[in-house]
């Protein structure tokens, strides 16, 4: 099987896998079976809290907020677009910009009350489930690693430039946990409903490219 087909068929047996997960979680989440799972979770990493951690978490969890998403992403595309390398500009834009229209959807599918705040911190206004800051981090971060490793260079490249975006995403979500934002299962509800979204991004996207390479 030829590379692309390969990467397609990889996408969509993760797509599937988030699926199962998104649905497995979704339901003990309506079914409130998560409650000792998230506390045990939460209370293991408020246990580790230190005012320099603190500070780093609150510092890593911005990294995961619009304020500087926005402002980054849109620096992104403007960069894609000027190089002429329009259609991977297109793609970053429609992922990130329809994850956050999804997100928004299932909030209100789910309203799940959002848990206590530790640290003496605002409470966000929206619903918890799934986060928003997994969510976005993991479709912003996947989609411009994706972009950036298609480019040519060496396979230790592509690997760092992929465990990078894994690590940021990864550690956003950790911060929202840390900082009693969001629950553990929330978090891992967000990272499933990124991989579903950039898959079905990225199969439309294939198809359509198909469609104008037919004759």
């Amino acid at each position: 099987m030829a590379k692309p087909g390969r990467e397609l068929l990889a996408g969509f047996l993760a797509a599937v896998g988030a699926l199962a997960l998104f649905a497995w979680l979704a339901e003990r989440v309506v079914r409130k079976q998560t409650i000792e799972f998230d506390a045990a979770i939460r209370g293991w990493l408020h246990g580790l809290a230190s005012p320099p951690l603190t500070a780093a978490f609150r510092a890593i969890t911005f990294c995961g907020s619009e304020y500087f998403l926005v402002p980054f992403g849109a620096l992104l595309v403007w960069r894609l677009w000027t190089e002429g390398s329009r259609t991977a500009a297109v793609l970053f834009a429609v992922a990130v910009a329809g994850g956050e229209a999804l997100l928004g959807v299932l909030k209100l599918v789910f309203h799940r009350p959002r848990p206590p705040v530790f640290f003496g911190l605002e409470e966000p206004t929206s619903y918890s489930f799934p986060s928003g800051h997994a969510m976005l981090s993991a479709c912003f971060f996947g989609v411009a690693a994706a972009i950036v490793a298609a480019r040519p260079g060496t396979r230790g490249r592509r690997f760092w430039i992929w465990a990078a975006a894994v690590l940021a995403s990864l550690l956003i979500g950790i911060s929202r946990i840390y900082l009693g934002m969001h629950y553990p299962s929330d978090v891992l509800a967000g990272y499933a409903a990124a991989v579903i979204w950039v898959a079905a991004v990225r199969l439309e996207y294939e198809a359509r490219a198909g469609r104008r390479r037919a004759p």
